[in-house]
Parts: structure tokens; C-alpha cells; sequence
């Protein structure tokens, strides 16, 4: 660890970023990694996922704990001490050095006349430890859901909410897509068992491997050779659907960071490729991605909602849209979502989905294919924006996903499976 770097107080300051300037986690974690050093990114990691996870209850204990928040320039020591307590509570560092380090964190924080406040209420929570925890899980506050979020998820998903909210509280899989044009799947599988690894192969997605336990890319046989992605089993159903040909032309729209523009191009290597999305920097990733698996696709920077800026009047055989949504059904990988989105999002995104649709429809020929995808779990931007796509679009038809009174397949994140995810096949007719 550099000098003069605590890391408890870096976890707090990142959270802060998080919860109270609506920062995303994966734009301000880095950073705070590099400033702790490599020995230490990993613990930094835990601690500010681990707190964003389980926030509900902390905020909870908090609340019994204390007479009054800390506000304004002490708010950082409420995540300091946050920390702390989901230390205590959820790993296995000792507690001695749990509590130390914690309030050590204080006078990196300049907030050095605190350490007593910080100590004290981490010591009334050991004492109280197990009184407070049958209590807390009496509430809400034990499905670590917000309120709005919940009261959808019951609306939409009576029977599965619950399933839905113990997936998402669940610490991600780590899923690899095997390169079909180096290795079958159990060639690789092979390999990954001679490194002393195991994994598990997907039921219907056949490049799919879910790895035993998570492991730095470092350590997967050919990874820099391209022989294996890092990709959700889920998002690499798209590609089956979509069955893209080789000699197509091929629009991957909303690509960043391009999982699945390098999918397409596995599946089809021939095929002409364009990946569109909207934000420059995660378009880059695009590039990063086709680089490392030795692939050609035209890269564009554009917005779905006017196509004719970036591609004219090109009509391409099949779109693979991944529509921009609310990412409920990838919250146990960012747990940020539940705290960065907010209940009126979803009709704004569901607009905003609409908008994409409508403007890229008459880029598709007639007879192509229009796969309609998103990562989240919520109707409004699945069954119901279909439902009202078809009703919009007379030459449409839906294909092997669902029908006219459900149209679409919507797939809940598993504890051992993919994760949250829906998906419709639209054919121009």
C-alpha cells in the first residue's frame, strides 16, 4: 500500500461518489484502486461492493446506533463507518483490525477529532451484534432492494420476486464464451482442467463455460490469444437467436463494450460487421476487444435514434439491438443500479427504447431479422414495448420468441445461470 493511504477511508470517499453524487461504481473504482496499489485493489473492491450490496442494512444499523446522521462534511464518516461495519458483518478480517483500521480512516480523513464517535459505535454494534440482526431481517430492509424497486418487481413477478431479489443479492458467476474458431468448447475446457481449474458447461448456450470459482483472465489459457471472452451466458444467447450468416451485413447497435459484436464475429467471421453506440469512451472498448481476438469491424460513434447520421440509408440483414434499459437484471454484477436509478427512469428508458426501434426498422431489408434485447427484468421494457412494437409495425412478425399474448423470452438472473435477461426476434416481412 503507497504511504499515507488507508484504505478504509479510500472505500468510504468511493461509496460517497456513488450514493451521493450519482457516480457509477466502474467509473470511479479504478482510480481509487491505482491510489491504494495492486496489493490492495482487491480488498478495495469487496469493501465498496460489499457496502453498495447490503447498504439497507447498514443504514439500518446505523439508524439504531446513532441519534443523528452525520451531514454535510462528516458524511463521509457515515461510509466510513459503513465500512466498518460490513467488515465486521460480512468478512473474515479479525475484528481488532477491522475496528483499527477503520478508525485510522478518520485522520486520513482529516477527521481526526472523530475516532472516538467512529470506535464507539463499532464496539455498541459487536455488543448488540446478534440482537440487532434478528431484528433487522424482520423488515424490508432484509431483500437490500429500494422500496420503489421492490413494489415492481412484487407487481410484475409475483410468484418469482423473491427468487428474483435473492439472485440479485448473490455475488456474480464468472462466465467465458469459448472462441469456436480456435477451440470446440470441451477442447478449452480441457486445457482449463490441465491449469487445475474446473468450470461447467451452459445446458443451451453452446460456447458457454461457467467457471467453479473466479479467477484474473490472466490465468485462462489463451486468453491474450483470443481464445476465450469473459461474457454472461445470457448475453450469449443473443448470438444464437440472432444467427448471424457469413457474406451479411450485420448492424450491432448499442455495442460498447462489444461483447457481442466479437460474438457475431465468431459465429460468422465473413460476414461484414458495423458496431454503433453512443458513448465514445465505452466505444473504444469496442476496439480494445476486436483487437485482442484479431477481428475487423466498422466501428461507429453514433445514436440509434438517427441512423441516417451514421449509416444513410444502408439496410443491413440483421440488427442486433441491445437496447439502452434499466440493468435489472445485472444487479448483483453493479448493485450500484439500485441505488444510482430511480423509479421514473423506467418510463424515460422505455421512450427512449421506442425511439431506437421505430428509427432503425426501416434500415432492416425485408426478410431480415431484428433481435431485440435488454439486461433487464422489468415489462415496460420487454413483453410491453414489443406488444406495442408490433402493433406500430404491421410488416412484423415475431420468430421463436414467445407469442402475440407474451411476445418475447424473459430469462431471471440464477444463482448458478446467467443473468437477467429478455429477448425478441422480429422478422420484416
Amino acid at each position: 500500500m503507497k504511504k499515507n493511504t488507508n484504505l478504509r477511508s479510500v472505500a468510504a470517499q468511493t461509496i460517497e461518489k456513488v450514493i451521493e453524487q450519482g457516480q457509477s461504481l466502474s467509473n470511479v473504482l479504478p482510480a481509487a484502486q491505482k491510489s491504494v496499489g495492486e496489493k490492495d485493489a482487491a480488498l478495495l473492491q469487496e469493501l465498496c461492493y460489499g457496502v453498495l450490496r447490503t447498504l439497507p442494512q447498514l443504514e439500518w444499523i446505523i439508524s439504531r446506533l446513532m441519534s443523528r446522521p452525520m451531514t454535510g462534511k462528516q458524511r463521509t464518516i457515515h461510509f466510513l463507518i459503513m465500512v466498518g461495519l460490513y467488515q465486521l458483518m460480512y468478512t473474515r478480517i479479525p475484528a481488532h483490525a477491522a475496528l483499527a483500521e477503520t478508525v485510522e480512516g478518520a485522520i486520513a480523513l482529516k477527521r481526526q477529532q472523530l475516532k472516538g464517535l467512529i470506535n464507539g459505535v463499532l464496539r455498541q454494534f459487536q455488543r448488540q451484534q446478534e440482537e440487532l440482526m434478528q431484528q433487522m431481517n424482520d423488515g424490508d430492509q432484509q431483500y437490500l432492494h429500494p422500496k420503489w424497486l421492490l413494489e415492481r418487481l412484487k407487481r410484475a413477478w409475483p410468484g418469482q420476486w423473491q427468487q428474483i431479489v435473492d439472485a440479485n443479492n448473490q455475488r456474480p458467476p464468472m462466465w467465458l464464451r469459448v472462441n469456436r474458431n480456435h477451440h470446440s468448447r470441451d477442447a478449452w475446457l480441457a486445457l482449463l482442467e490441465e491449469s487445475g481449474k474446473t468450470a461447467f458447461a451452459h445446458p443451451q448456450h453452446s460456447d458457454a463455460l461457467r467457471l467453479e470459482a473466479p479467477c484474473s483472465v490472466g490465468q485462462l489459457p489463451g486468453f491474450d490469444q483470443g481464445w476465450v471472452t469473459v461474457q454472461d451466458a445470457s448475453a450469449q444467447g443473443c448470438v444464437a437467436l440472432l444467427d448471424p450468416q457469413n457474406g451479411e451485413k450485420i448492424l450491432d447497435l448499442c455495442a460498447a463494450p462489444g461483447g457481442k459484436t466479437t460474438h457475431i464475429l465468431e459465429a460468422a467471421p465473413h460476414a461484414d460487421v458495423m458496431a454503433v453506440d453512443v458513448d465514445a469512451q465505452r466505444l473504444a472498448r469496442v476496439n480494445e476487444n476486436l483487437e485482442r481476438l484479431n477481428m475487423q469491424a466498422e466501428v461507429k460513434l453514433g445514436d440509434g435514434r438517427t441512423p441516417e447520421a451514421w449509416c444513410g440509408k444502408t439496410q443491413f440483414d440483421r440488427i442486433l439491438l441491445d437496447a439502452p434499459c434499466s440493468a435489472t437484471g445485472v444487479i448483483r454484477r453493479h448493485p450500484d443500479i439500485k441505488w444510482l436509478r430511480r423509479d421514473r427512469d423506467i418510463a424515460e428508458l422505455a421512450l427512449l427504447q421506442q425511439q431506437i426501434l421505430d428509427a432503425v426498422w426501416p434500415h432492416l431489408k425485408p426478410g431480415g431479422t431484428l433481435l431485440y434485447a435488454t439486461c433487464s427484468i422489468l415489462p415496460e421494457e420487454n413483453h410491453l414495448q414489443i406488444s406495442q412494437f408490433l402493433q406500430r409495425h404491421a410488416d412484423t412478425k415475431l420468430s421463436e420468441t414467445g407469442d402475440l399474448a407474451q411476445p418475447g423470452i424473459q430469462v431471471f438472473p440464477q444463482i448458478d445461470g446467467g443473468d437477467g435477461f429478455f429477448y425478441a426476434k422480429l422478422i420484416k416481412q
